[in-house]
């Protein structure tokens, strides 16, 4: 595997890379939820590249940036077994160089639960997934549906900006409880694990109850209910919403999902499942 730290070492090793290529942008802590994209990366293309870059732009002022694990050996290592062929590590100066005064804002998608929870987010993830892309110029690129609002996003954005690349959501892997694979769950103490896997419960109950017709409003108020039984001391939303356009749903059809994320202890998980 190559490993770039640069944007010129970046345009080199990309111009040696005439085949289909694939890319898995990343912020690091790696799990195997980032190698089931790059295992469905090797399948869809003939290269793999991947990126790990803490995007400063995504953290609001009072969350977790300067804590955010970062185990850059660990990762390198995880992606070279996996079969990774190219991975940028570029830095700050790289990404936001001096001067830097352009932002990325996809309105719409963007606007209700994250967005509402977490002001100017998705700007941040927006202008640098743009800024991957263009650098990468990959044919393919692949993101987890496990941030589900921000999979919406991004492919939003790339069809606005008629962006060159096929954006590919991948299902979400979890543990054996079914817990979402996630690198802030590092930060969950022994008793807040037991109890975080209370939050793929209520919405598997969800899913289930409204499947079977069950009247909308109670469902979601027992889920909800569900996770502060559970010690989740906040919920920021608990929705049924389309697919699509993210809006919430007041009856069952079309694409549908429910999307949820709540605080346990100091840390904040966020979850969904197709209905």
């Amino acid at each position: 595997m190559q490993i770039v730290r640069s944007s010129e070492e970046l345009a080199l090793a990309r111009a040696n890379l005439s085949e289909k290529l694939a890319l898995v942008p990343t912020m690091g802590a790696l799990h195997a939820g980032h190698m089931a994209l790059i295992e469905e990366a090797r399948r869809r293309a003939d290269k793999v590249a991947a990126t790990i870059f803490v995007n400063p732009a995504q953290f609001g002022p009072n969350e977790d940036f300067g804590r955010y694990p970062r185990q850059e050996s660990q990762d390198a290592a995880m992606l070279e077994q996996a079969g990774c062929d190219l991975l940028w590590l570029p830095s700050l100066d790289d990404i936001y160089p001096g001067g830097f005064s352009t932002k990325v804002s996809v309105s719409g998608v963007s606007d209700r639960w994250e967005g509402e929870a977490r002001p100017g987010h998705f700007d941040g993830v927006a202008t640098v997934v743009a800024k991957l892309l263009l650098s990468v110029r990959p044919d393919v690129a692949l993101f987890g549906e496990k941030d589900f609002q921000q999979l919406a996003v991004v492919r939003r954005m790339v069809t606005d900006l008629a962006i060159p690349v096929e954006i590919v959501g991948i299902p979400t892997v979890r543990e054996v409880d079914g817990l979402a694979l996630s690198s802030r769950n590092a930060y969950l103490s022994e008793e807040e694990r037991q109890r975080a896997a209370a939050l793929p419960g209520a919405l598997t109950y969800a899913r289930d109850a409204i499947r079977n017709g069950d009247d909308l409003r109670l469902v979601l108020d027992t889920a909800r209910k569900m996770l502060i039984d559970a010690g989740f001391s906040r919920i920021d939303y608990f929705a049924f919403v389309d697919a699509a356009t993210l809006q919430p749903l007041g009856s069952r059809g079309g694409e549908m999902r429910l999307i949820a994320a709540a605080s346990i202890g100091a840390t904040r998980l966020i979850d969904n499942l197709a209905v």
